[in-house]
């Protein structure tokens, strides 16, 4: 229990450092930025407000103060639950990422699941079928996927179902002059669906090659020889030897992919005007929203911290060796990039 709680402090610790940090990162970086807010906000209007109207917007957003005096300011308010209020949605910031984060979470969740999934059984397929004709087909196509950027994909997607063939909507989240509150399920799924697809797609590459590697790792090792000289069937080497120690790093893999998958977010849902909380990222770094860019950045490391620590856990649990190694150094984390050179090799 003691051994618990000192975990949970120092993981709150680490997530706390890690918020820290990456405010002042952000925060920096937004305040270094060439681009005038108050130009970004205004836009096309530009010559039509006069120095005093710009003045006054710059007081309201507090731009007369200095950068530490701004940046202490809003860290105060953030402390007291206050994240300020967006300038291009004219709502309270927590409001703003209440709304797109749902819709968001649908969409990477559901590619989240379709990218492990299916990048794990075409990697067992792989890894038991190496050198076949199977293999290199799979192997092939998960190159393939890997390298190809999300916006590519979604764009393939678009013009095949939704402009040649017709299955599915062109963009947005339920049909166009529909009110949010009388969408059903059924059309939200059915706008959805592409976007998912896209996203789960530049997934599947990394997970598949990985697994294949493990797969091959498994059944090259003593004691599924040993399990094979006693006559046990390949279905059974492969289910009750092989699947439980290649889903481990796999599994792992797929936890640590979240940060991948929030940056393919913001490429999907631009592509399919989708308004989730990457098209919001992409509004808000455009024009200089800095209150609602901050929350959005400290949320998605906060999402991606939770999602990592997740991934230690079910890998720990899943093979015993790590949580062992655990105990007296930081387990190795894979390296979704060194599958690609495995397999190479």
């Amino acid at each position: 229990m003691l051994r618990l709680a000192r975990g949970v402090a120092g993981k709150a610790a680490q997530l706390a450092l890690l918020l820290a940090a990456v405010a002042v990162a952000s925060f920096a970086l937004m305040s270094a930025s060439p681009v005038d807010p108050v130009d970004a906000y205004i836009g096309a209007e530009l010559t039509a407000v006069g120095p005093e109207q710009r003045e006054l917007i710059e007081q309201r957003w507090g731009l007369d103060d200095s950068a530490p005096e701004r940046f202490v300011t809003w860290a105060g308010e953030l402390l007291q639950g206050n994240a300020g209020q967006s300038h291009i949605y004219g709502q309270p910031v927590t409001e703003v990422i209440g709304s797109r984060l749902v819709a968001s979470l649908g969409l990477m969740a559901g590619a989240w699941l379709l990218s492990g999934l299916f990048g794990f059984v075409l990697g067992v397929l792989a890894g038991a079928r190496r050198g076949t004709l199977v293999d290199r087909g799979i192997t092939w196509w998960a190159y393939t996927l890997s390298s190809a950027p999300t916006f590519w994909v979604g764009l393939i997607l678009l013009y095949v179902f939704s402009v040649w063939l017709q299955w599915t909507p062109v963009c947005c989240a339920g049909p166009i002059g529909v009110l949010s509150e009388d969408v059903t399920l059924w059309q939200r799924l059915h706008h959805m669906l592409l976007p998912m697809l896209a996203l789960s797609v530049v997934g599947v590459g990394p997970i598949t090659l990985h697994t294949r590697q493990a797969v091959a790792e498994v059944l090259a090792q003593d004691h599924v020889t040993f399990a094979r000289s006693l006559g046990e069937t390949p279905r059974g080497v492969l289910v009750r030897r092989v699947l439980r120690n290649a889903a481990a790093p796999a599994v792992m893999l797929q936890f640590a992919s979240i940060g991948e998958l929030f940056g393919g977010s913001v490429l999907a849902e631009q592509v399919f005007s989708y308004p989730g909380l990457g098209q919001a990222t992409t509004q808000a770094a455009l024009r200089q929203d800095v209150p609602l860019l901050l929350a959005i950045a400290l949320v998605t490391a906060a999402l991606v911290f939770v999602g990592n620590t997740l991934g230690d856990l079910v890998h720990r649990r899943l093979d015993p060796r790590a949580a062992r190694d655990v105990q007296g150094r930081s387990a190795a984390r894979p390296d979704r990039h060194a599958a690609v050179g495995q397999v190479s090799a």
